[in-house]
C-alpha cells in the first residue's frame, strides 16, 4: 500500500499506519467526503454562529452547561496549560474519564494543540492503562480521583512508576499527590500552529481478539466525514438534544452520530452518569432528549422499563441499537414501550458503520442491521478462500472506504492478516446482504466474546488462568445469552494431585490480576480434559457446542 503522504511528516497517518494510497484520497476529497475540516476547527466555527447556544451538559451531581463561546474558550485555555507543561503535537495523552464535562474540553484541547488522545475506558485497570503508556509512549495519563469507588489516582501512581514517558497526571477533583487539572488552563498567549486535517486527531481502541487492544488512528478528515454522513442519515441538527449514555470514550457513542456528531451539527449533548432507567429517564424528561444509543442489553432494560416510568419519556424520537447484534425479539418491542423511532447501527471503531433509515419499513428495520453510510463503502462477503460468496449467502466481511482505516498504529505484522493486499479491511463478522444491500450480521468469525458490547479477547484470560498453580490448562469460549449477547465461560482442567478449586476462586485469581471487570469469566466448569482437533490444537468448535448446553 502507497502513503498519500510523504514519511516525513512525523504526524501522517502512513508513519505510524499505513494510510490511504494517493489515488483513493483524491477520489474521496473529489467526492466531497474529506473538506479539509479539523476537530478544533468546527468548534470554533460553531462558537462564531451560535455562540449562546449550551453545547454540552453536565447533569451531576450538580449541573453545569457549557455554550459553545465557553467550550471554545475552555478548549483554548486548557491547550495553553498543556503547551507550557511542554505537551505538544504528537504527544500521547492517555485519556480515562467517566462521562463529566471535562472528558469534551480536555479532548478539544488536545485536538487544538495537535496531541493525541488515547481513548481508555472507565473499566481498565492496571494491566490495560500501563499497555497504553508504553506503548505509546504517552506524556500525560488524564484520570477522575473517584469513579465507581475505585481509587484512579493509585493506579496512576503505579503505572507512572513503570512508564518513563508518563510525565504528567492530571485529575478531576482531589488530585493526591498529581496536578488538578483545574490548575492547568492558562491564558493563550498567541494563535498555535493547529494540525492539518489529514493528519492522526486520536488513537480508539480496536476490540482486540488476542489480549490488549490494538490502536487505530483516526484522521480529521475521515472521523468527520463519518460525523457528517451520521448526522444526515439520522436527521441530526441544530434542534437536537443526544443523551450520551454510554461510555463517552466509546466510538459508537462518540461517532454515530454520538455526542461529535451532535457538537458539529450544532445541538446539544446531555452526558449521563451512568445509563439505567432510574439515572437515564428523569435525564430524558429534565433535558427534553430527543435521541440516544444503547447496547442490546441496556435496550432490553430499557424497554422493560420504558411502560411502568414515571418520567415523560415523549421528547424521546430516535433510540439507535448498536454494538452487538439485537435480537428480532427484542427489537420488535423497543418502540411500543418507548413510544419512539428505532434504528440499528452495525459498525467498528476501525470505520464502516451501517444503519437502517428512518424511512425503512418495520420490518427490515427489526431484521437487518443496516446499510453503509458511504456510496464509496466498499463491501465484498467472501468464504474461508478469500472467494465472493453468492449474493444473499453468508461470508465473511470486508471492507474498504473513505472512513475505514488502512491499517493499526504500529502493528505491522497485525495488519498483514488484518488487511488484504488491496486494502480491505478483515472485519471478522459473518454477514449476508439482502436484495436492498442491508446487511444481516449472524455473528463473529473470530473467537472474540462480545459481552454486551465489551469485547472480550479469549486468549488473554487463559493466560492468566493459566498462571494459576492448581490450573493446567484452560480454554474460554462464548455462551449464548439473552440479556449480554454473550457471555464467558472458561473450561478448566485441573493439575493432577491439586486439591479442590471452586469457580468463585478462578474469578477471584483474575479479577486481582487487575483486569476489566468485564473480562472476569462469567461461568467456570471443571473438565477432566480439553477436546483436541485432529492435529493436536484444542477444538473451540467442540467446546462452543458443549456450551450451548448452559
Amino acid at each position: 500500500m502507497t502513503a498519500d503522504l510523504a514519511p516525513a511528516d512525523p504526524l501522517a497517518p502512513g508513519v505510524d499506519s499505513p494510510t490511504w494510497p494517493a489515488e483513493f484520497a483524491a477520489r474521496y476529497r473529489a467526492a466531497g467526503h474529506w473538506r479539509g475540516e479539523t476537530f478544533g476547527g468546527f468548534l470554533r466555527e460553531r462558537a462564531a454562529e451560535r455562540p449562546d447556544r449550551i453545547a454540552l451538559v453536565d447533569p451531576a451531581p450538580v449541573r453545569r452547561t457549557w455554550t459553545y463561546r465557553e467550550l471554545d474558550e475552555r478548549a483554548d485555555r486548557l491547550a495553553a496549560g498543556f503547551t507550557a507543561r511542554g505537551i505538544g503535537r504528537g504527544d500521547r495523552v492517555v485519556l480515562q474519564l467517566p462521562n463529566v464535562g471535562e472528558f469534551v474540553e480536555v479532548v478539544f484541547a488536545l485536538f487544538r494543540i495537535g496531541a493525541l488522545p488515547v481513548y481508555a475506558l472507565p473499566a481498565h485497570r492496571e494491566t490495560e492503562i500501563s499497555h497504553f503508556c508504553s506503548f505509546t509512549g504517552a506524556v500525560a495519563y488524564v484520570v477522575p480521583d473517584l469513579h465507581a469507588g475505585f481509587d484512579h489516582r493509585v493506579l496512576a501512581s503505579r503505572v507512572k512508576e513503570r512508564t518513563p514517558s508518563l510525565r504528567h497526571v492530571f485529575v478531576v477533583g482531589d488530585p493526591g499527590e498529581h496536578t488538578a487539572l483545574s490548575d492547568v488552563p492558562c491564558e493563550p498567549v498567541a494563535r498555535r500552529e493547529e494540525p492539518e486535517p489529514h493528519e492522526v486527531a486520536f488513537l480508539q481502541l480496536s476490540g482486540g481478539t488476542t489480549g490488549v487492544p490494538k490502536l487505530i488512528p483516526r484522521t480529521h478528515d475521515d472521523y468527520i466525514y463519518s460525523l457528517r454522513g451520521s448526522n444526515e442519515i439520522c436527521g441530526v441538527d441544530a434542534d437536537t438534544r443526544f443523551l450520551v449514555a454510554l461510555p463517552a470514550a466509546h466510538n459508537f457513542p462518540m461517532s454515530s452520530p454520538g455526542w461529535l456528531g451532535v457538537l458539529h451539527a450544532g445541538g446539544t449533548a446531555v452526558l449521563c452518569p451512568r445509563p439505567d432507567p432510574a439515572t437515564a429517564f428523569p435525564l430524558v424528561e429534565r433535558e427534553r432528549i430527543t435521541m440516544t444509543g444503547l447496547v442490546p442489553p441496556l435496550a432490553l432494560v430499557w424497554t422493560e422499563a420504558g411502560p411502568q416510568a414515571e418520567q415523560d419519556l415523549s421528547s424521546l424520537e430516535l433510540v439507535l441499537v448498536g454494538g452487538a447484534k439485537y435480537s428480532v425479539e427484542a427489537a420488535r418491542r423497543l418502540e411500543p414501550a418507548l413510544g419512539c423511532r428505532l434504528m440499528q447501527v452495525f459498525g467498528m471503531a476501525e470505520g464502516l458503520v451501517n444503519y437502517t433509515r428512518l424511512d425503512d419499513d418495520h420490518e427490515t428495520v427489526v431484521t437487518t442491521q443496516g446499510r453503509p453510510i458511504s456510496e464509496d463503502d466498499e463491501i465484498r462477503i467472501v468464504d474461508d478462500a478469500g472467494l465472493d460468496v453468492p449474493e444473499g449467502e453468508f461470508g465473511q466481511l470486508l471492507t474498504r472506504g473513505p472512513y475505514t482505516i488502512r491499517g493499526y498504529w504500529r502493528a505491522p505484522a497485525h495488519n498483514a492478516t488484518a488487511f488484504t493486499e488491496d486494502g480491505f479491511y478483515r472485519t471478522g463478522d459473518i454477514v449476508r446482504r439482502t436484495a436492498t444491500g442491508h446487511l444481516v450480521v449472524e455473528g463473529r468469525a473470530k473467537d472474540q466474546i462480545n459481552r454486551g458490547g465489551e469485547k472480550v479477547a479469549p486468549e488473554e484470560i487463559e493466560n492468566i488462568i493459566l498462571a494459576h498453580p492448581a490450573v493446567h490448562d484452560v480454554s474460554v469460549v462464548a455462551v449464548a445469552d439473552d440479556y449480554l449477547g454473550e457471555r464467558s465461560l472458561a473450561y478448566v482442567v485441573l493439575r493432577e494431585g491439586a486439591g479442590p478449586l471452586k469457580p468463585v476462586a478462578v474469578k477471584r485469581f483474575v479479577r486481582e490480576r487487575g483486569v476489566a471487570a468485564y473480562k472476569v469469566p462469567d461461568l467456570v466448569e471443571f473438565v477432566d480434559a480439553l477436546p483436541q482437533t485432529g492435529i493436536g490444537k484444542v477444538s473451540k468448535k467442540q467446546l462452543r457446542s458443549a456450551a450451548e448446553q448452559h
